[in-house]
This record gives structure tokens, C-alpha cells and sequence, in this order.
């Protein structure tokens, strides 16, 4: 299989979701508080419904309805006329719907609303609307309002349609229904009446029945349920069911709003976590400097493998950090006896990465591994970091050596038997000047005469020209890579370079490694 797309296992998704997991935790508590938020701001609407006929049949013959076809029938659909004025302002002063408070639905909410319900109240108030309590005002918000939650829907392939009503109280509900129904056939009976006296006169037996018929549906304007043959009517629209009290409000129910919100929120945090692994482009695992990167992967060194001051002997035997040092150091020590190496640049690949910790640990464990004397060499000249991590003195080190100003015995501090230093010292001149010149080459042949093992830390490696003059003094280079905050372009583009100056790249140190899946977890997958 090509290198370039090794097989992704199931750690590897579930390394991508512990990577995350601050990003999946988020986005599940945001859906979550969300969704809550919503369902306590949805006051619950509860939906009664009425079927009705349209039969184009009347009790007293007429002409119009007489001459209807099959056709024309269907195009009575009465949507328009359920909503019309006549029909629900009938119903709002039967049951007085203008009546009702402004905050009606804090009855039926959840504190949450019932507080936005008081402020939205107290705005319109402070509005100064003169108009806001005035009884006319209030019955035509009534009635508009009334329209609102009136539904008509004709059903297919039949003669037969349904008013459905929604309120927040499923008895106000099924008694709007009901009562908007019986308007609607004594709206329909009042323009048959209309027709009749204009056709027979006031005293025609049809119209006084007509009148009788209207008398008696008004009768029973109310929302209780009447016998069948009451709530049938005369009329030429038919109530063919009742509405009831529903008993269940529309919608899905909290508890399963919640329980989808939950399995939703993870899924979208899951998702979010692997585009966020995909998008990132860099060195995430040993795995991605062997496959990426085409190096060999000496060793790691964890995010908390480092102390603030101090190297190898600050940190607890036995520890995670010193087992991680003790397997990068045994590597080395091979390397170095299988190669016949005496001198490496350790060099950390971007200049935001420090690798004088690294360097400082490595000369500590091979200074003793080995039993040769071992000496550091701080290259940083422009930014030194080995004095603060032995905590010695800032006095003369390599830039002094450079410019002559101090012989090189002068500028070294042991730290201990087998273990010496040379800072970076400091200089007014351009520090990529001092490292390129021949005098830089001379104090590594120094060294390599007083020292058994020379290592020269620089965290600079991007500038390739000190790279290369400095690596042409040395046996190999080994780059220290941050985990999360190197790219693969970058690194990619930086070795091609160095492999065309022939500098001779030993292998890759994984630092700030990361181990997002927990223990317990990584030894079952």
C-alpha cells in the first residue's frame, strides 16, 4: 500500500474524538442548553379538529344549489369562508375570546416564557398606545388572532374537509372547534335565507322554516358535544365528526425532544471532531513522522515531560517523562555505536520550537549511558535557552569564543563528571555571520578533540544556510518535531531541502506528545 494513505484504524477515530473532546463537550452542552432553552420557551399547543361535509344539498330547494355539478361542488372548499368575518367573529362573541387576558398563555408556559411574556406586555404598554385596552381593539385582535390558529383542509378525493383549532388548552381547543363549525352551517343557512326572502317574501313558509332552522343552530352555539342529528344541521355543509378534547398536545414530547437532542449533539460534536482532525494538517503521531515524513522516529517526549528549569535530573525516576528519555536516550546510544557518530545537531524544525530541553536531557543520559564525556553547545546565538535550563551563570560562551574574546576552555561550565555546557554567550554582531564563519568550524574540531560526544542544539533549522554549514561540521542531524503545531508541508518542503544540501538526517524526536485516549479505553481497541 502507497505510504501516503496509511490505513486508518478505529484508535485513530477514536484518538481524533479524544483530541477534541473540549470541542465535542462544547458543542454537546450548546445543543443541549439549546434545546432546553427551546422547549421551555414552546408553550404546549394542543390541535382539535371537526370533519365537515359539503353536500350542495339544502333542506328548501334553490335554485343556485340546484344547478351545482360535481365540480363546482369541489370548488367550494371553504377555506376563505371559514376565515371570513361573519363566522369567526360569531365565535368570538360566543365565547368571548376578547375577553381574555393580554398573558392568556402564562396559564399554560413555563416560567421562562412567562417572564419574556411580562416584558414583551410592559413594551407595548410603554409604547403608549391609546388603543392597546380599548374593548374594539381587543376584539379585533380576537378575532385576527382567532384566524391565526383556524387551519382548513380539504380532504383529497372526498367532498369532505377539516377545521382544525389550536390552542394552548385542549378543552378551549375542542370548544373553538366545535363552536366555529356550528358558525360556519348558520352562515351558510343565513345566505340561503338571504336568497329566500329576496325570491318569496318575508311570510313564505321557507323563510319562516329558514328562521327556525337558524334559531335553533343558535341555540346550540356552544363547544359541548350535541347528538348527531342536531350537529348535522340543515344546512348545505355538514359537521360529519365532532372535535374532542385532544388529548395530547401536537408535536414531540419533551422527553423524546431531549433524548434526539442528545444523540444529535453527539453526533454533531463527533462530526466536528473529525473535520477538525481532517483540517489539521500536522504532525500529530510517530506514525506521521514514519509515514509523512519518510524518518525514522527515535523517540518521544510527552507534554509534561518537561520541568520549568532544569533537565533529566529534575525529573523522578520511574516517571512517565523519564521512561519516555530513557527509551529516546537507548535509541541514540544504538545509533550512535551502529554509525560510529561523535557529533549531532539537535535541531527543532520551526524556530517557535525549543529544543534545548531535549538537547539538555539527551547529553545528561548519554554522558552517563556512555561513559564519554559529553558537551552541549548552544547555537541559539540570536535567542540562548540551555543557561536557563541548567540555571548557570550567562557569562562568555560560543559567541565570545567566536570573536576571540575568550579561548574555548574559558567559556565552557561543567555541570557535572562526564557533562560540560557551552552557552550561547552574547554578541553586537550578526549571529548568522558568526556561525558561518570558518571559526565556527574550528570550535566543533575542538570539541571533537576534548569530547567523546559533541551535541549542538539549534532551534533555527528553517534557515538553511546555518544549517548546512553547521551540519557539514557534525556526523547527523536529528529535527525535534512539536506535535499539533508543525505541518506536513512545511516539514516536507524543510527535508527536501536538506536532503538536496546532502545533510545527513538521522531521524525525527516527537515532542509535546499528546496521548488523548485514556488507558483504560487504549487497551480495548
Amino acid at each position: 500500500m502507497n505510504a501516503n494513505y496509511p490505513v486508518i484504524s478505529l484508535k485513530d477515530y477514536v484518538k481524533a474524538i479524544f483530541r477534541h473532546k473540549a470541542v465535542v463537550v462544547i458543542t454537546f452542552i450548546v445543543i443541549i442548553t439549546g434545546t432546553i432553552i427551546g422547549l421551555e420557551l414552546k408553550t404546549p399547543v394542543y390541535h382539535a379538529r371537526v370533519t365537515m361535509l359539503i353536500s350542495a344539498e339544502k333542506q328548501i330547494d334553490s335554485p343556485y344549489y340546484t344547478s351545482l355539478s360535481g365540480a363546482q361542488i369541489q370548488q367550494l372548499t371553504p377555506s376563505g369562508i371559514v376565515n371570513s368575518n361573519p363566522v369567526i367573529k360569531r365565535a368570538v362573541n360566543v365565547l368571548k375570546l376578547h375577553e381574555r387576558p393580554a398573558d392568556y398563555e402564562k396559564q399554560f408556559c413555563s416560567p421562562l416564557k412567562a417572564r419574556l411574556i411580562d416584558l414583551r406586555l410592559k413594551r407595548s404598554k410603554s409604547n403608549d398606545n391609546p388603543s392597546f385596552d380599548e374593548p374594539s381593539y381587543r376584539f379585533r385582535m380576537a378575532v385576527e388572532g382567532l384566524k391565526e390558529n383556524i387551519g382548513v383542509e380539504p380532504i383529497r378525493d372526498t367532498n369532505l374537509f377539516a377545521i382544525t383549532v389550536s390552542d394552548f388548552s385542549p378543552e378551549a381547543a375542542a370548544e373553538i372547534a366545535n363552536v366555529v363549525s356550528r358558525s360556519y352551517i348558520i352562515f351558510d343557512l343565513e345566505q340561503q335565507l338571504a336568497e329566500l326572502r329576496l325570491q318569496y317574501g318575508e311570510m313564505h313558509p321557507n323563510v319562516v322554516q329558514l328562521k327556525d332552522n337558524i334559531s335553533a343552530m343558535i341555540q346550540n352555539l356552544h363547544g359541548k358535544i350535541l347528538p348527531a342529528i342536531e350537529a348535522i344541521g340543515p344546512a348545505t355543509v355538514k359537521i360529519i365528526e365532532q372535535a374532542e378534547v385532544p388529548l395530547a398536545p401536537t408535536g414531540t414530547n419533551k422527553r423524546t425532544a431531549l433524548l434526539l437532542a442528545v444523540f444529535m449533539a453527539l453526533f454533531a460534536g463527533i462530526m466536528l471532531a473529525f473535520a477538525l482532525e481532517y483540517i489539521d494538517h500536522t504532525i500529530k503521531s510517530p506514525q506521521d513522522i514514519v509515514t509523512n515524513l519518510n524518518l525514522p522516529h527515535l523517540g518521544s517526549i510527552p507534554r509534561n515531560g518537561y520541568r520549568k528549569n532544569g533537565c533529566m535530573n529534575g525529573v523522578k525516576r520511574g516517571t512517565v517523562s523519564a521512561q519516555f528519555y530513557q527509551k529516546l536516550s537507548d535509541n541514540l546510544c544504538l545509533l550512535i555505536r551502529d554509525k560510529n557518530i561523535k557529533s549531532l545537531l539537535i535541531a527543532a524544525a520551526t524556530p517557535r520550537e525549543r529544543s534545548a530541553r531535549v538537547s539538555a536531557n539527551l547529553g545528561n543520559l548519554l554522558s552517563t549511558k556512555t561513559g564519554q564525556k559529553v558537551i552541549i553547545i548552544d547555537a541559539n546565538v540570536n535567542a540562548p535557552a540551555l543557561n536557563r535550563v541548567f540555571d548557570i551563570s550567562e557569562g562568555p560562551g560560543l559567541a565570545d569564543v567566536l570573536e576571540r574574546k575568550v579561548p574555548f576552555e574559558k567559556a565552557t561550565q561543567e555541570i557535572r563528571p562526564n557533562l560540560t555546557v557551552l552557552p550561547a554567550g552574547d554578541t553586537q554582531l550578526e549571529p548568522a555571520l558568526l556561525l558561518e564563519s570558518t571559526r565556527m568550524g574550528e570550535v566543533i574540531k575542538i570539541a571533537k578533540e576534548k569530547y567523546g560526544l559533541v551535541l549542538i542544539d539549534y532551534s533555527n533549522v528553517v534557515n538553511l544556510r546555518d544549517t548546512c554549514i553547521l551540519s557539514s561540521y557534525l556526523d547527523g542531524v536529528i529535527l525535534v518535531v512539536s506535535e499539533g503545531q508543525t505541518k506536513h508541508h512545511v516539514l516536507k518542503e524543510l527535508i527536501e531541502s536538506l536532503n538536496d544540501k546532502k545533510v545527513n538526517l538521522l531521524g525525527a524526536v516527537l515532542d509535546n506528545r499528546t496521548f488523548p485516549i485514556p488507558k483504560v479505553i487504549y487497551k480495548r481497541i
